[in-house]
Formats: C-alpha cells, structure tokens, sequence
C-alpha cells in the first residue's frame, strides 16, 4: 500500500504533542533551541532528544535534575523523569532537539482453534512447504518456554530489567502459541507452527501493567538486532510520539515488518503504534467474521483476524474437573470465579430453572436452550458451588458470563465426549473443580482482543517470508493486504481494513509472482539527519534548508 507523506505529515507537530519555540518568519534563521512538550506528562516522564548526545548530564545537571530511566543511545535520546519546572530548562537548551511526553503502552488481551481455520492457516499444506524460518519478535510479558505446546520451536531473548523467559501475566505465552504452538497432536497449534523462530523481549511485569513508548523503541532496537524480519506487538496507548514515530519508520526502511493491536476502546480514536504508517493496524472479528464490539475503527485499520474467543497458550493449568481418578480439562468461562469447589457431583439437566437439590453440589448442566450466564446464575442462587456446562457436540467452546457480569462459583465449559462420560460413570461421586491458575503450568484459555489478533497476522508475514526468503517487507505487506477477504462496505474501510486475513491466498500470490508490481518505494521515507532533496523525502516532512539533510 503507498502512504503519501506529505499528506500524513501535515500538522505533525501538533499530533505529536510538540510545540515549536522561538520560530519565526525567516525560514533560513537557525533557531539554536529545542521544542517542548504542549502538555506535560501526568507521570513526569518525558523523552528528551539531543543534538550532542555527550552533553546529556550537563544538560540535566543545568535543569536542575532528573531520573534517567532508560539510555537509548542509538538514537541519541534519553528517557528520564523531570520535575515539572526541568522541563522548559531543557527545551531551551542549544543542545536538546525537542522533549516530549513518553506516552504509555498498554496490553490491548490438538484443539485447532477457529481462527486457524479462518484465516486459511490450517489449508496450508505442510508438505509442501520448505522448512525455512522466519524470526518473529515478540514484545510483550515475556515467554513460558516450559509450555507442552511450544516445544521443539526455535526461541531466545533478551534479559533487561525483566527476564525474558518468565512469564507471570500469561500475555505474551497466550500471543506466542497463536503464532507457534507446535503441530503435536495435543493442544493447540500456531498459524506457523514449522516455520518460525521466536525472539522475546519483555516490557510488562506480571502485574500485566503499562509500559512506556520509550522501552518500546528500546524493545523495537533490541528486535533488530537479533535479525527479527517481524516484530509482533499486542500493546498500544492513545498518545503519538515524535520520537517513537521515527523509530519504527526507521526499522521499516530497514525492512522489518512491525504489526500492532488496533485497540480494544470500540470507538474511532487511534491508539499507537498501529496508528503510524510504518506499522500495521490490526482489527479482530469473532468466528462470525463480524467486527468485534471492541474493535477500533479508524482510517489507520489495515487488516482483520480473530480476536474473540481466541483459544491459545498460558502459562497455568488449565481449569479442570476431578471425579476419582478420573480428570478433564476444561475452559474457564471469563466472568466466573477464580477458585476451587468441592461436593458431590449432580446432572442437572439444562439448569433453566432453579433446583433447591443443587445446594453444596458441582452441577453438571448441558448447552443450549438459555445462556451459560443464566445456568450459572441459577446454580448459584441454589446454593450449588460449581458449574460445568458441556457441549452438544465433542468439540470445545467458548463461553462468557457477559460484559462485567462475575459470580461467586467456579464454572467451566466442557467438551461434549467428556461431559457424557462423567453423566454416565460419575454422578453422585465428590468431585473438585478447579479455576484457579495454578503456576507455572501447561494450560489453554479463550481470550479475547486485538491482542489476540495481532499474532494471526504476524505469524501469517513470517510463514510467507519463510517461503520467500528474498521478498521485501512491502510485498509482504501487500499480499497479505490483497488477498484478504474483504467485509464490510466494498473496498478499505475503517472497520477491517482490507479484510479478513487470507494465509493461504497470500501464500500463493507471493508465490505466484503477483508481488513484481509492488513498489517498493512505498512507506518509505528519510529520517532526521538523512541526506535529502527537498520536503516530500523526510518523515518529518522537513528538509533542512542549505545543509538538505531532513530535520
């Protein structure tokens, strides 16, 4: 796709959150300050590019102070907390370039799950693939390498202030198996299961906490320097950064791929990075192939896959029923209580309506005919003290007690054949049902978010670079965006972007030659610094007048 910058750039200082000082009518004066933040950082954490990256301390030192949070030396920058006084000090500094506010970044959340077979990965015949691989940068809580599911898989990562390999959110281990899951006969399995090698770099403890846009470009560097071709970021925040903005348009002039969350507000405002032409903006869908209630709408949208209900990797077991020695796993139904029940367990038919025999009982109801919220409901007023719900079928599913709707009881879903087995040889036993996440362990859970969308279409970029080895990012970009399967009003729209990931279609349009007209000049642009012609070649929209280099 071909973003035209001088129509991006327009009002850029605005946007970013950057005032201009000292700027007169005159544009061969050289204004020897900086720029300052238009509003100031509800935390005091700011991003403070320099012209002479050697004066850093006496540039703090002459503002009264600050606390370096992060050193980012490749670009000439530090991220630091300022007293609100410091910072005006240092954008008036000759040897400051601009200061901003670093904006947040936040978390936006063998049973093939349905988005593998939506997005065409499961039509995807193994055996003819080769058995090249692409590395995929994961930024995120880390990574439980210990999984049953993501053996076998290339992977390593970088130890910052956090280890790479622990993973207490459960996040990122959920976004690694929607890329890599292993083909094992067990679990679940990614959309590149063969064909990729992870790299992890953790932003997020395991409070799951927010991180900030200043880490991130540190993740993004730590990316490129492991030679990760995609750069895979389930995260975003609503604020735009000036610095954070060249970062990743500087990794896709290097040819890295990097893809980002939309966002999960389900209003129109665009969150970042995915909102910066370099990266791409992914929406989710249900199973339904409808836009997800959460899913952002924007101009920024580039392309849709499964969000909701996605069913992948965690680092904890996966919630389960014990009746002697008999034990099944099942899937938590999000609302329900995080916990362990014990008593003896009882059939209650379709639980739509309430049964006074259900008190100190574990309650096994059948799907169908009323809600999964409406059985819990009834179960607990009755006093029972779990829920299973199996299925009608033999498959799993996925379930929810409804937008901010929680009980007091535990409550699984149940695959069809196991639910049957404990109606036929369990009933009366003393059974346990445990929800609770207990670590670290081999478990599954159904999530929902753009998040879980993300990595359908990171693993998608790097099966078909795998395949293509000498492809461009552009072309890997382009076929995935032209072969989706367009839904919503005719054409690109804010909802889908240019549809619904299409693996295997794309797979056979880069293949098939199709990418030869792809320009490949496209979304490319000079950063700061960078030799230049005149305004249009600069991200910043900004040739410095008689030096031509872009400012």
């Amino acid at each position: 796709m071909r973003h035209r910058l001088g129509r991006v750039i327009i009002g850029v200082l605005f946007s970013f959150g950057l005032l201009a000082c000292g700027e007169g009518a005159d544009e061969g004066a050289e204004e020897d300050v900086g720029t300052a933040p238009a509003a100031l950082s509800p935390d005091g954490r700011y991003i403070v590019k320099f012209k002479n990256y050697s004066k850093r301390s006496e540039v703090l030192a002459a503002a009264g102070g600050g606390q370096v949070e992060l050193e980012l030396p490749d670009h000439d920058a530090l991220a630091v907390t300022l007293p609100e006084p410091a910072v005006q000090a240092i954008a008036k500094n000759p040897n400051v370039e601009y200061i901003e506010v670093d904006p947040r970044r936040e978390l936006s959340t063998q049973w093939p799950p349905y988005g593998i077979d939506l997005v065409q990965a499961s039509d995807v015949d193994p055996t003819e693939l080769s058995a090249a691989s692409t590395k995929v940068c994961i930024i995120d809580s880390g990574l439980y390498t210990g999984h049953a599911d993501l053996q076998g898989i290339p992977v390593s990562g970088y130890n910052g202030n956090l280890p790479w390999n622990v993973d207490g959110c459960g996040h990122g281990t959920h976004v690694a198996g929607t890329i890599a899951a292993a083909a094992n006969t067990r679990g679940v399995v990614g959309v590149a299961p063969r064909n990729v090698s992870l790299y992890i770099v953790r932003v997020f403890g395991d409070n799951c906490s927010w991180a900030y846009a200043s880490s991130l470009v540190n993740a993004l560097d730590r990316c490129r320097s492991a030679g990760a071709k995609v750069v895979n970021m389930s995260l975003g925040g609503s604020g735009s950064s000036f610095f954070e903005s060249f970062a990743f348009q500087s990794a896709y002039n290097a040819g890295v791929l990097s893809i980002a969350a939309a966002g999960n507000a389900g209003n129109t405002s665009t969150l970042y990075p995915a909102g910066y032409s370099s990266v791409v903006s992914v929406a989710a869908v249900d199973a339904n192939k409808a836009l997800a209630s959460f899913s952002q709408r924007n101009a920024d949208v580039e392309i849709a896959a499964p969000g909701v209900g996605v069913l992948s990797t965690v680092p904890w077991a996966t919630p389960r029923i014990s009746v002697g020695s008999n034990v099944d796993d099942g899937g938590l139904i999000t609302g329900a209580a995080i916990t362990k029940a014990t008593g003896a367990l009882v059939d209650g038919g379709l639980c739509d309506s309430m049964n006074a025999a259900w008190a100190n009982k574990i309650v096994l109801c059948k799907r169908g005919t009323v809600t999964a919220a409406t059985k819990v409901a009834k179960v607990q007023s009755a006093g029972g003290r779990g829920v299973i719900v199996y299925n009608t079928v033999s498959g799993w599913f996925w379930d929810s007690l409804g937008a901010g709707v929680t009980s007091t009881i535990p409550a699984i879903t149940l695959r069809g054949d196991d639910g049957k087995d404990l109606l036929a040889k369990w009933l009366g036993a003393t059974a346990e049902l445990s929800t609770t996440r207990d670590k670290p362990g081999s478990g599954y859970e159904w999530w929902n978010g753009t998040s879980m969308a993300t990595p359908h279409v990171a693993g998608a970029a790097a099966l078909l670079w795998s395949q293509r080895s000498t492809a461009t990012n552009t072309q890997i970009r382009n076929a995935l965006n032209a072969k989706a399967m367009d839904l919503g009003a005719a054409g690109r729209d804010a909802s889908f972007g240019h549809g619904l990931l299409q693996v295997k279609d794309a797979l056979g349009y880069l293949l098939g030659g199709s990418v030869a007209d792809v320009d490949d000049s496209a979304a490319l642009c000079k950063a700061v610094g960078e030799s230049c012609a005149d305004d249009a070649e600069c991200c910043s929209g900004a040739c410095q007048n008689g030096k031509l280099v872009c400012k």
